[in-house]
């Protein structure tokens, strides 16, 4: 029997949309994470695109979009009271203190931060903190799942390129 995801499981399909959402976007979350097990630190560093993008620098930006879109977005305050980029793109750059270990435990505490902050609020609770305007949870939750699965797919090319190339 093949291996399926954990939001194929019939316990998840069977759920309200809310238990739903936050399945799916706790897989992507962890999948991003998970793709910097058992890398060198230079290997996570390694640049193999023309862009900024690299494995570290993925995580590293995956926990800058829990801050933007769930303190950003839900509580109000501003990028640079949480202490992050102002521009998404600066969220890729890599600092000599960042390891394997810091940005993974970063975006671990990002995310359980992210699933509080939304804890008490309904899907259709409009947010409205992001500097784009007001948005409903669930617009946002989709937003953000668009983007982890984007950043799993790229993950997951660089990581063949790395492991297996």
């Amino acid at each position: 029997m093949p291996s399926y995801p954990p939001t194929f499981a019939d316990h998840v399909v069977a759920q309200p949309a809310r238990a739903q959402f936050e399945t799916f976007l706790d897989e992507h979350r962890n999948a991003l994470n998970s793709c910097l097990d058992g890398l060198t630190e230079e290997q996570a560093r390694r640049s193999l695109v023309a862009s900024r993008t690299t494995l570290l620098g993925l995580v590293k930006h995956a926990t800058f979009v829990e801050k933007v879109w769930f303190d950003e977005a839900v509580t109000g305050r501003t990028r640079a009271e949480i202490g992050i980029p102002e521009r998404s793109e600066e969220s890729f750059v890599l600092d000599d203190d960042d390891t394997i270990a810091t940005v993974q435990h970063a975006h671990r505490v990002a995310c359980d931060a992210s699933r509080h902050a939304t804890s008490s609020l309904g899907l259709d609770d409009i947010l409205h903190g992001h500097r784009r305007g007001p948005l409903p949870l669930r617009w946002v939750y989709l937003h953000v799942l668009r983007e982890l699965a984007q950043h799993c797919g790229h993950a997951d090319i660089l990581r063949e390129q790395l492991v297996d190339g």
